[in-house]
């Protein structure tokens, strides 16, 4: 009975974040959403799976790919439409939008549109937290694009040195914007992990509810008591085009096989009795929260400026 409540709640939490990314898709051809948007379809699980055993002050650096994380911890939905709305009602005023998503108080501490750009984030706010003996964790998320960028070579590195309280999870869904792991990598993940003396683990199926909750809590707990780092990667799929709401199919970089191979195994596609259970309450949410955002007031002339 304990597994199933935990995986009706993770389905919940899951399908919230989906219905909410669906609902931008509704909204998008019109002018109310004021950014471009990354949709993370078909990753929602990577986000509860891990969320779900983060405590309100551990922190987690997301990236421009950040809604289900966002949501996922905690931060408010109405606040969240505002913000893509580029209203005062937003979690940052309207000034961040999609891209650059951020609730410190509930310990989303923000996202960037560089790729990679807020790991040494996460290294260096651990390395404060196990200064002052805080027994916090803290969390970077970035997807297998990342793993080519300097910072984050730098920021393993350092955590390894350090013994910095951090968990570097990877969503791997196997691209690059447009470019495959083949034809970008020619180095295996958990080599170059275990080169830095950090302790790697993988789930496989990145759309399985408790396989990720399970996992993500045995290396959550590790970084917690040990105040040490690990590396978790994840592997799940966009089902999305890089940016914007549209498929990509016809680019030619992946076929429509592919991503339907993910979505046979997709519980929120699946699992209609749970779906059929939960969709009218979020839906209700969703509307309350887009309407806040329409609400919501632009930001004035002078505002411009303050709070950056």
């Amino acid at each position: 009975m304990k597994e199933n409540s935990q995986y009706k709640d993770l389905f919940y939490q899951a399908l919230r974040i989906r219905l909410v990314e669906e609902k931008i898709i509704d909204l998008y051809p019109s002018d109310l959403i004021q950014s471009p948007v990354h949709l993370s379809i078909g990753q929602e699980a990577a986000a509860v799976g891990v969320c779900a055993n983060l405590k309100k002050e551990d922190w987690i650096f997301i990236n421009y790919r950040g809604h289900a994380f966002y949501l996922a911890k905690g931060a408010p939905m109405a606040e969240f439409f505002a913000e893509l709305m580029g209203k005062q009602g937003g979690q940052s005023k309207g000034k961040a939008g999609s891209m650059h998503m951020a609730s410190p108080e509930h310990g989303v501490m923000g996202a960037s549109a560089v790729v990679g750009s807020t790991i040494s984030h996460a290294v260096g706010s651990g390395l404060m937290s196990k200064i002052r003996k805080e027994n916090k964790v803290f969390v970077t998320n970035f997807g297998d694009g990342a793993l080519e960028q300097g910072v984050l070579h730098e920021s393993l590195n350092f955590a390894s040195l350090y013994k910095t309280p951090v968990l570097f999870l990877c969503e791997d869904n196997g691209l690059a914007v447009h470019s495959p792991k083949s034809e970008r990598q020619s180095f295996s993940i958990d080599k170059l992990v275990s080169s830095y003396d950090i302790p790697y683990y993988e789930i496989q199926d990145g759309h399985d509810f408790m396989s990720v909750q399970d996992k993500s809590k045995e290396v959550i707990d590790f970084v917690r008591e040990t105040q040490t780092p690990a590396f978790l990667k994840i592997n799940t799929a966009r089902y999305k085009e890089h940016v914007g709401p549209g498929e990509d199919f016809f680019a030619g970089y992946r076929s429509e096989d592919e991503i339907n191979k993910w979505k046979n195994q997709d519980p929120l596609i699946n699992d209609k009795e749970s779906y059929d259970e939960f969709i009218n309450q979020i839906n209700i949410e969703i509307d309350e929260a887009v309407q806040f955002g329409i609400d919501s007031p632009l930001p004035d002339m002078e505002d411009l400026l303050s709070d950056v």
